[in-house]
């Protein structure tokens, strides 16, 4: 796996996402929300068994690393969907909160403030 396979980020530019509460040189016109995208995911058993033998001499677990990555792309994906469905061109004060689910998979929940921004004069 390439290094480019372990990041995410945002990957659209129409919506501006920040873990900030504000984006210098901007103002925040209106707010709108609360915006979430999330989505949750299940290992397939070999990746499980595989996982768990790794996990027995130590390293990283780079199947699951590529598949949380992977996750944690599509959960912002829908959450700049649904600012963008909203309304809103920047979600402000950006975060992930990650759960195990009922022990099927893991959740992954992007979450922020959708608002509406335009540049200071």
């Amino acid at each position: 796996m390439g290094i480019e396979e372990y990041g995410g980020g945002q990957t659209q530019s129409d919506v501006l996402v920040v873990t900030t509460n504000d984006v210098p040189g901007y103002k925040v016109d209106r707010v709108i929300g609360e915006v979430f995208g999330l989505t949750v995911r299940s290992r397939h058993i070999g990746s499980q068994i595989g996982a768990g033998l790794k996990s027995l001499v130590g390293g990283e677990l780079k199947g699951l690393t590529k598949t949380l990555v992977e996750t944690r792309n599509q959960a912002m994906d829908r959450l700049v969907e649904q600012a963008r469905a909203r309304g809103a061109n920047a979600v402000l004060m950006f975060r992930f909160d990650v759960t195990e689910a009922a022990d099927v998979g893991t959740e992954v929940c992007a979450y922020g403030t959708a608002v509406v921004i335009s540049p200071r004069p």
